[in-house]
């Protein structure tokens, strides 16, 4: 994706007043040490603090520097898993908490960088993270859509799962502005104003109530800053130009790198070399750049059906004469667990033990909450873990979705105002919850993710899946269609690609809600919320048919 001739943007546009207001309210009540005053009451107080903060926040941005001020920050370590061990500092995931007024001169400046980069087609199509439209779901989808379709036809997939140590700490200064400028056309005073932003800055380690003395950060950027995950989206981009000129295929998710590449048991050895010099190509580029790639924590899985992952002789991936990888039973990548045969069995395995246990608390504090804030916990602890990614579900056996819809029943008699017996029907309380059952979520999803592909072209990966054909008979009748890619014969599993099953899914929607748009007759006409409301009404009558 290197840019030789990249757009430019030398200033920043200067903010209104409404838009310092519209920020403010939009941002949590989340307050730091270093603030003046609460957060709370700077809201209260903003008909008449908003003139002069818009004028800190323009001054700022006009003259290209970053207050000092605004450039100290306190660092609390957060463990990042509650089973590791809290005696290994690198188990720990060091927090910048920043005043609130470098927070929102940050999100003034990160809203023109957008629409700069936006405008000009500038992210990185294969990074996901921090991405308007791209999701770990959007992600994991893509991957299983190419894992699928490679079973399909009787390939297996090598997936290799890349760890970085430390990498938003690692970042160099000079590198990062350097790119910044050639890659994505930042120069003058937005580049000055990045510079400012980027250097003296201080931190403090804040643990047990106990401040460390001041530090100067000489590299990196602040995690927990709103410009930090972007410029290392910015920073990481060539690599993904580095990957794409081999034949391996790959997926960013900020600092998670994810290789695959799909062969036949046959050609194993060959492949396996392609993949492991793409990896030493990939840890070449980051020692350059300052990053380190921990072949310790490197995963790989070998994904297939069982008649062809038992041809494979001794799949091992060597990075190094001291580090062999050996292939997983599965791995969890970026929240979901995948096995050696993509059937999601140790992920919903996990997903009933973590949703049993919070229904079991639930339970425990139901009869002190009313009936509407029952329905908001539900949702939020357990609702959530179902909804997760769910559109990797889709037609998985029956046997495997039953055991996601018992623990559905399960939390709905838990959240209906009246004790419901295991004996009773469980179809009219879903019903009264207002509830789709799984397989309906499922499609829902699956839907949604169509919708927003189509009708704003992204992510780039997603729509290039879908095919758009141009069926029409006259101008009343005429509806978005999709076109179902030919597979081969026999090959049920296929059912389970998104690319091959959302267009069925789609095409069987009422042309009314497939109608295309005027102006773009290949956008559909309802916007997002409208399209939403109309799939639940009618995943719900499918659900739960009237009389």
């Amino acid at each position: 994706m290197h840019l030789n001739d990249p757009a430019f943007i030398d200033s920043f546009n200067p903010a209104t007043e409404d838009e310092i207001i519209k920020l403010i309210h939009q941002s949590p009540n989340k307050q730091c040490d270093l603030d003046p005053i609460p957060t709370s009451i700077l809201k209260q107080c903003l008909h008449t603090l908003a003139p002069s903060i818009t004028k800190i926040v323009n001054l700022s941005i006009s003259t290209g520097l970053f207050p000092s001020q605004f450039k100290q920050a306190i660092v609390t370590p957060l463990l990042k898993k509650p089973s590791l061990d809290k005696d290994d500092l690198t188990n720990y995931r060091p927090v910048s908490n920043l005043s609130f007024l470098s927070k929102l001169t940050e999100k003034v400046v990160k809203s023109r960088l957008d629409e700069h980069l936006s405008r000009n087609k500038m992210y990185n199509h294969h990074q996901s993270a921090y991405t308007k439209f791209c999701s770990t779901e959007t992600t994991l989808l893509s991957v299983q859509n190419h894992v699928i379709k490679a079973m399909a036809k009787q390939q297996v997939t090598g997936l290799c799962l890349l760890d970085l140590s430390a990498a938003f700490d690692t970042i160099d200064h000079n590198i990062l502005l350097h790119r910044l400028s050639t890659w994505f056309g930042i120069t003058g005073t937005c580049l000055g104003w990045l510079k400012s932003y980027l250097s003296d800055r201080t931190f403090e380690i804040l643990t047990a109530r106990q401040h460390s003395a001041r530090h100067l950060l000489t590299c990196g950027v602040p995690q927990g800053s709103v410009l930090g995950p972007l410029l290392f989206i910015l920073y990481t981009s060539p690599l993904s130009h580095l990957i794409s000129q081999s034949c391996v295929d790959h997926h960013l998710y900020a600092d998670d790198t994810q290789l695959f590449l799909s062969f036949s048991p046959d050609a194993f050895t060959e492949k396996i070399q392609t993949l492991q010099s793409t990896i030493v190509a990939v840890s070449n580029w980051m020692s350059t750049n300052l990053l380190s790639l921990n072949p310790a924590k490197t995963e790989f899985l070998t994904i297939g059906t069982p008649q062809q992952l038992n041809k494979l002789v001794n799949p091992v991936l060597v990075l190094s004469d001291c580090v062999k990888v050996v292939p997983c039973e599965n791995v969890r990548n970026l929240g979901f667990i995948f096995d050696r045969q993509l059937s999601h069995r140790a992920q919903i395995a996990a997903v009933c033990k973590s949703c049993y246990f919070h229904i079991r608390d639930f339970r425990r504090i139901r009869k002190t909450l009313d009936t509407n804030t029952a329905r908001i916990v539900a949702t939020s602890i357990v609702q959530s873990k179902l909804d997760y990614c769910n559109s990797l579900y889709l037609n998985l056996p029956a046997t495997d979705l039953n055991r996601l819809q018992l623990i559905q029943n399960s939390l709905a008699r838990t959240a209906h105002p009246h004790q419901i017996k295991r004996h009773h029907h469980i179809t009219p309380v879903l019903k009264s919850l207002h509830w789709l059952k799984i397989k309906e979520r499922i499609k829902f999803k699956v839907l949604a993710l169509t919708y927003k592909a189509l009708h704003f072209n992204r992510p780039t990966y997603i729509f290039n899946l879908l095919h758009i054909t141009q069926r029409q008979t006259t101008r009343s009748a005429s509806s978005l269609t999709l076109a179902r890619p030919s597979v081969l014969s026999g090959r049920k599993i296929i059912d389970r690609s998104f690319e091959f099953f959302a267009p069925q899914l789609w095409n069987s929607l009422p042309k009314h809600i497939r109608q295309p748009s005027t102006q773009d007759r290949s956008k559909p006409a309802l916007s997002p919320s409208q399209f939403r409301k109309a799939i639940k009404t009618l995943l719900f009558q499918q659900c739960f048919p009237p009389g």
